[in-house]
């Protein structure tokens, strides 16, 4: 009998400390299988695109830098976030508790970069079509880099002061070995949510509908004197053409990354990122 009592333990050798092996039923099997593949597709894809416009020098503009800033941010969550959120739906926590806050630490700044590198984006595509005539001499890649410097900077500082003490004292709120667990104050909660979700995402809605009312009017003027351009016309046209173009498929682009994100804010973040995913499967 003790020796079934310690096979259902996390840790067999701590009786009285250790959580209890809970049997993985096939929904979180499923959920686990799936995460891991969303890891290796993530990684894979971010990857060529990494590759693609670094090894490319032809590739160095303003706005393939903002794309490879986040393809950096989504490739670290397909390999350090999403693998370790995998584990964690797994019956016990065996990777300890310095590697329980570092996750949770990868997760806010990989996150809060993606989210800052979409902001940038909207940036750059909303000075493209709303201001062309000044685009080159606002949005060179000097500049670029510099913001991409500070997005990161900002993201770091922010997830730090967030889990600094979380850092200091790993498995400060834990209850039982096997277990990783990080506890957020309802205040807390709110400031993360507003500052890393709410206020960044209105304003890339903001620029976006600005960005597509000016695309609109433009589109309407040049179909209304296209017949009477001359051929150096006809490339400022295809150039105009080439922007608004790139403003529609990264405006599909952001659309996808606001679904993809809102159930992170809406679940992880609003209940105290705990992993609520256990209970919920067992319903």
């Amino acid at each position: 009998m003790e020796d079934q009592n310690r096979a259902e333990l996390c840790f067999p050798q701590i009786l009285n400390a250790s959580c209890r092996r809970e049997k993985t039923n096939s929904s979180r099997a499923a959920l686990i299988f799936v995460l891991y593949f969303i890891s290796g597709f993530t990684v894979v894809l971010n990857l060529l695109v990494i590759v693609s416009v670094s090894h490319f020098r032809q590739l160095h503009t303003p706005t393939n830098l903002l794309l490879l800033s986040l393809a950096v941010s989504d490739f670290l969550c397909g390999l350090v976030v999403t693998p370790l959120q995998a584990h964690e739906l797994t019956p016990c926590w065996l990777l300890g508790d310095i590697i329980c806050s570092l996750y949770y630490f990868a997760c806010s700044l990989f996150t809060n970069a993606s989210i800052g590198d979409m902001l940038l984006i909207s940036i750059d595509r909303y000075v493209a079509i709303c201001d062309p005539l000044h685009y080159s001499t606002r949005v060179t890649v000097t500049k670029v880099k510099i913001w991409i410097c500070m997005c990161w900077t900002c993201c770091l500082l922010y997830s730090g002061l967030g889990y600094k003490d979380d850092l200091a004292q790993p498995g400060r709120f834990k209850s039982c070995y096997g277990e990783c667990f990080i506890y957020s104050s309802n205040t807390e909660m709110t400031i993360d949510i507003v500052l890393s979700f709410i206020a960044p995402i209105t304003v890339m809605i903001i620029l976006y509908m600005r960005v597509f009312v000016t695309a609109v009017s433009q589109a309407r003027a040049m179909r209304s004197h296209v017949a009477a351009v001359t051929l150096q016309h006809s490339g400022t046209v295809m150039t105009k053409k080439s922007e608004l173009k790139a403003a529609r498929t990264l405006g599909v682009v952001l659309l996808v990354y606001f679904i993809c994100f809102c159930p992170y804010y809406l679940f992880f973040s609003y209940f105290c990122r705990i992993s609520l995913l256990g209970p919920l499967l067992q319903l």
